[in-house]
This record gives structure tokens, C-alpha cells and sequence, in this order.
């Protein structure tokens, strides 16, 4: 055996609940991530098991995910939604008859949508927290958490105290939702800064993630660059990112989800048909949203006009491509890296896990293909942090560096001219709410005011920001929580208290209702 590969994948949406409305745009993140992301690699890992193919990964699962995967009113709104796409694909199928091509395909997305809401009512139980628990139960999978929030840790506050509720939180749902304590984290953004560890280190954190340069620029040098872990001077054992197996895969352009027969994620019905036969199915103020019907693949270099149909059975014979090209990549990388080291050396490759089915819809099927040909040739062992660390428990003591594994590789992404007027609210939220604390007793009201400074301190919103994505609403989540966390704060100050209100903040922002 030449290895070990170690696959992460970070499991994150903001959380975004709407109670108030029938139909919310943003809720569909959520939507969409069940259906293209987490119950098809959930399948996946089913049928590998299946297959008896000896398999592991470590997979992060934040808090507001969690909240949101177990909220009765989204999940209800989420069965609504898998059953209009189903209404949806079999409207199709009358609409293409005409077409062999474009009808092979609606029978394509109907059966999908078929078997998905098969395996999530039948397999799942209604809640698709049960297939990760399942996984995890069988040794395939090890389960870490994440920031309360996805904050940025860096650049939360000027004391440690937001910092530490984040962490503590953390640790509290992950031991809520799964009967344990977390071994590992996922930080927001890997983001990290000097002394974090020792944080980390106080809520029982054995191991975490950081990108390359947060390792190598550490002091000292690691002896063996990123192909093993190092301890912090907390002794928290820390997993530096291989650029290379990263590139193969994250890199649109450069990577495996860029083949011109992979199916195009922007030509969707929901934009191509006309208005008046697919307004039942998008907004209901008419804005076009993507359905995840889409009959294109990438083509190559043309526009959108220009894409040709998309072929499944094609497809999927490149993910057996692209995986034997990364098997193979990996058992060379291996071997070159073998020569340097007195042990088996350890290539980690963390990715969002949204990639995998959302953006790059084969994904599943390549990570299927990629463990099978693990399971077959058996040149290097799949492994989780936790069985790393019972092989190799002594490792070099390193102190990494500030850094993250957003563009530029620091806190830039986070902290810039379009998102700096965030900060000043989010640390005097922060003084208040320590203020108020010492001076009243807890109560309903001073729980709902961290709900809502923890929901601001979301990374989410300063990325949207940045990015220029979904920016408005970011603006304004960011806003409503600020203002919302004020309109309390006057309430305890004049003893007026409009229950109503308090009522429907708990309601629609009801993240860590039990363990606040």
C-alpha cells in the first residue's frame, strides 16, 4: 500500500427560514441542496455499501443545516417542492413526445425525482439526518461540526467571548442531533488566527482543516509539507488541503466538472420555456428560478444558445474517466511522495460537499466510481481523521498561520470596502449583549437577542456581499437582524414588551431554540 486519501466534505447552507410566506426564493437553496446534493450522495454511499466497497469520508454538518434538515415547516415545504417537481418532469415527458432526444430525457429527470423521493420516504424516514446517522453507524462516515453559525471567527470580536459561544454551540448541537460530542471541526471558511487553538482545544476539539499555506507558513516548516498532520502548540492536530487533488476537482475550468459532456448547470427549463407553461413552477412573482431540469450539456466554449443535449449514459462513462485519472494521480503522487517520508503519506481533499451533484452533477457518480476503483485496486486506504490519528498519534508541533481558503488565501473576502460597515455592528451587538446579560436574569427575550447576533455573525452574508451574489438579500438579512436584535434590546430597557412580536421572531429565527 502506497497511502492514504482522506476525503472532507463541508456541509453548509445559511439558515433561511421564512414562515411568514407560502413561497420563498431563498428557502430553495435548501431545497435544491436535499435533492442534487446530500440524498444523492446519501444513495451513493448506499448502494457502495450495498456493494460491500469498503469506503470512508468525513463529512461536516453545520448547525444551521442541521436546524433546518430537522425543521417541521421547512421539511413540509420541502415535500411540497419535490412533489411539483415530480408534477413537473411528467409534464414534460407529454411536452417532449414529440422529440426522442429531449423525451429520453424528462423520462431521465422523472425517474430521478421517482427514486429520490422513494429513498428520502423510504430509506430516510422523512428526515435525512437518519442516512448520515446510518453511515456514521456503519464506520463510513465520521461526522464533525462547525462554527454555530459559520462565523468568521477572525473577525468576530475584539474579546474571545463571541468566539468561544460559537465554538460551544457547536459542540452543544452537534452532541443534540447526534448522541456525541464532535472529535473534529470544520472552521468557516477554514479561517484561522493565532491562539484559536486553545479554544478549540477548551470544547474538547482533537482536529481541524486548515488550506495549504496555513500549514507550510507556519512556524516551524512541517517536516512533510501537507502530507501529514501537525499538532498546534494546544496539541490540536490540524489537516492541511492538497492543492493538487483540489484542482482535479473544484477547478470548472481547469478540472474534471469543465468536460464538455457534463450537463450544463445555467441552460434550465425554467429559463429557456415560455412564461406562461412554466410559471406554475418558479416564482410566484414570476421570477425565473432553475428547476434542475436542464437538457444541455457544457459543449465547450460556446454560449448558452449553442449547447447541445445532454447525453446521461455519456456522462457517466466520463466520471469513470475522470476517476481512474484521479486514482491513478493519487497513487503516483503517493509514490513520488514516499521517497521522503518515514511513513505513508496522507493527500487530504476537502471540497464543499455542494459540489458534488449541485454545480457538478455527476460528482456523486465520480465519487462512486473513485471508491470503487480504491476498493479494487487497493494501492492507498480511504481514512478518517480519527483512524489517521490511532495510526499516527505522534506528529510535529507546528504554530500555523492566519489564513483562510478564500481568494487571496486571507481575510479579504470576509473584510473589504463592500462588507466592512458589518463589523461595528456585529462587536457593539456583541458588548451589549454581554451588558445586558450581567444585568438581567435570562429570559426569553435576551435568547431571542444571541439568536439574532448569531445569525448576523454568518460568513454568509459577508461572502454574498463580496461576491455580488444574492447581495441584496444578504444586505437585508444582515439589517433585520441587527434591527431585530435593538427592537429587544429597547423592550427590556422600558419594560414595554410586545409579545406578538417577540412571538414571531422565535418562530421565523428558531436556530438553537433548546440549548441557548
Amino acid at each position: 500500500m502506497k497511502g492514504y486519501w482522506m476525503l472532507v466534505l463541508h456541509s453548509h447552507l445559511p439558515f433561511v427560514k421564512h414562515p411568514e410566506y407560502e413561497y420563498f426564493l431563498e428557502e430553495h437553496w435548501l431545497f435544491e441542496a436535499i435533492t442534487e446534493t446530500y440524498i444523492p450522495l446519501l444513495m451513493t454511499f448506499k448502494q457502495l455499501k450495498d456493494e460491500n466497497v469498503d469506503f470512508r469520508l468525513t463529512t461536516s454538518l453545520t448547525p444551521p443545516l442541521l436546524s433546518m434538515l430537522t425543521d417541521k415547516h421547512l421539511m413540509s415545504k420541502y415535500e411540497k417542492y419535490l412533489d411539483k417537481m415530480i408534477l413537473l418532469t411528467e409534464k414534460e415527458i407529454n411536452r417532449t413526445k414529440a422529440s426522442p432526444t429531449f423525451n429520453k430525457l424528462a423520462r431521465f429527470y422523472n425517474e430521478r425525482f421517482l427514486k429520490i423521493k422513494d429513498f428520502y420516504y423510504g430509506f430516510l424516514g422523512r428526515n435525512v439526518l437518519n442516512g448520515y446517522r446510518y453511515f456514521e453507524e456503519s464506520k463510513n462516515l465520521e461526522i464533525i461540526t462547525c462554527n454555530a453559525t459559520h462565523g468568521f471567527l477572525p473577525l468576530l470580536s475584539p474579546n474571545i467571548t463571541a468566539i468561544e459561544r460559537q465554538i460551544d454551540l457547536a459542540v452543544k448541537s452537534h452532541e443534540r442531533f447526534f448522541g456525541k460530542k464532535p472529535k473534529g471541526i470544520w472552521l468557516a471558511e477554514c479561517a484561522y488566527y493565532d491562539g484559536l487553538d486553545k479554544i478549540l482545544s477548551k470544547y474538547g476539539i482533537e482536529y481541524f482543516f486548515l488550506d495549504s499555506h496555513g500549514v507550510i507558513f507556519g512556524k516551524p516548516f512541517p517536516r512533510y509539507g501537507v502530507f501529514a498532520p501537525v499538532y498546534t502548540p494546544s496539541k490540536v492536530a490540524v489537516f492541511a488541503r492538497d492543492p493538487e487533488s483540489s484542482k482535479q476537482v473544484w477547478s470548472a475550468k481547469e478540472g474534471y466538472p469543465g468536460d464538455p459532456n457534463y450537463r450544463d448547470f445555467y441552460r434550465d427549463i425554467g429559463f429557456d420555456l415560455d412564461f406562461e407553461y412554466i410559471k406554475d413552477f418558479i416564482s410566484p412573482d414570476g421570477v425565473r428560478v432553475y428547476t434542475g431540469i436542464k437538457y444541455y450539456k457544457i459543449t465547450g466554449d460556446v454560449d448558452l444558445s449553442q449547447k447541445k443535449p445532454y447525453d446521461p449514459d455519456k456522462a457517466y462513462e466520463m466520471t469513470k474517466v475522470h476517476a481512474g485519472h484521479f486514482h491513478i494521480s493519487r497513487e503516483k503522487q503517493m509514490e513520488h511522495l514516499s521517497k521522503y517520508m518515514d511513513r505513508l503519506p496522507l493527500v487530504v481533499s476537502p471540497y464543499d460537499a455542494e459540489l458534488f451533484g449541485h454545480w457538478w452533477f455527476e460528482g456523486p457518480d465520480f465519487l462512486y466510481n473513485v471508491f470503487k476503483m480504491i476498493d479494487t485496486y487497493k494501492q492507498f486506504k480511504p481514512i478518517t481523521p480519527s483512524e489517521y490519528l490511532d495510526l499516527y498519534p505522534e506528529n510535529q508541533v507546528v504554530r500555523p498561520s492566519p489564513s483562510s481558503w478564500g481568494d487571496k488565501g486571507y481575510y479579504e473576502v470576509w473584510l473589504n470596502p463592500e462588507n466592512h460597515w458589518v463589523y461595528k455592528y456585529l462587536h457593539q451587538m456583541e458588548e451589549d449583549l454581554v451588558k445586558v446579560k450581567k444585568v438581567y436574569e435570562s429570559n426569553d427575550i435576551i435568547k431571542q437577542m444571541e439568536r439574532e447576533l448569531l445569525l448576523a455573525q454568518s460568513s454568509d452574508w459577508t461572502f454574498l456581499i463580496t461576491t455580488q451574489t444574492a447581495k441584496q438579500y444578504a444586505t437585508n438579512r444582515l439589517k433585520e437582524h441587527i434591527g431585530n436584535f435593538y427592537r429587544l434590546k429597547e423592550m427590556l430597557d422600558t419594560n414595554i414588551i410586545d409579545f406578538g412580536y417577540l412571538t414571531k421572531l422565535k418562530e421565523k429565527n428558531s436556530i438553537f431554540s433548546d440549548i441557548l
